[in-house]
């Protein structure tokens, strides 16, 4: 019976030490997690929680996130948004709740993917997923923006920049 609880003991402490390290070292990736949150007009709060990936001298729809390919709009884990009640994205109604956030460059227009997979590794894109889709218009960044960053304005316009390329959608 000693045995056993010992073993118990040891097994979970190797976990809980697995486990700290594990988050410590998402801080330590090359592409660092971050969050943006705001509550814009009628009491909306968003939160877009991604990592940031760099360009590290790349060009933005060749070398990194490719012109007409699903991208995951970030690194690592999937991007998400979330919404605490229904919306209207660019004019089309999205559900309050938390969705994983994709993209397909082009060059003049960048199609928005809100997906009902939010979880696990952003490169697990699934089509049959998606809850809304939106086309944005790309617009060059005012300036270079080295590593993918989102803002949220209290109008309710949600962008993101990266290298010379911008793209934003509105949140009603």
């Amino acid at each position: 019976m000693k045995k056993l609880a010992n073993l118990s003991l040891i097994i979970t402490l190797i976990l809980s030490a697995f486990t700290a390290s594990a988050q410590t070292e998402k801080s330590k990736r090359p592409s660092p997690p971050d969050t943006v949150r705001a509550t814009i007009k009628k009491g909306i709060a968003i939160e877009v929680a991604y990592s940031q990936p760099s360009v590290k001298g790349r060009t933005v729809g060749t070398d990194i996130a490719p012109y007409g390919k699903v991208w995951r709009t970030g690194a690592n884990e999937v991007t998400t948004i979330q919404f605490d009640k229904d919306v209207k994205i660019d004019g089309k109604a999205l559900a309050a709740g938390k969705y994983g956030l994709y993209s397909i460059p082009g060059e003049s227009e960048w199609v928005v993917i809100f997906s009902k997979g939010n979880s696990g590794w952003g490169t697990n894109y699934k089509q049959e997923d998606d809850a809304l889709r939106v086309t944005v218009k790309t617009q060059k960044a005012a300036s270079f923006t080295e590593k993918l960053t989102f803002k949220i304005d209290p109008a309710g316009k949600v962008s993101f920049a990266w290298g010379d390329k911008m793209a934003a959608f509105t949140v009603k």
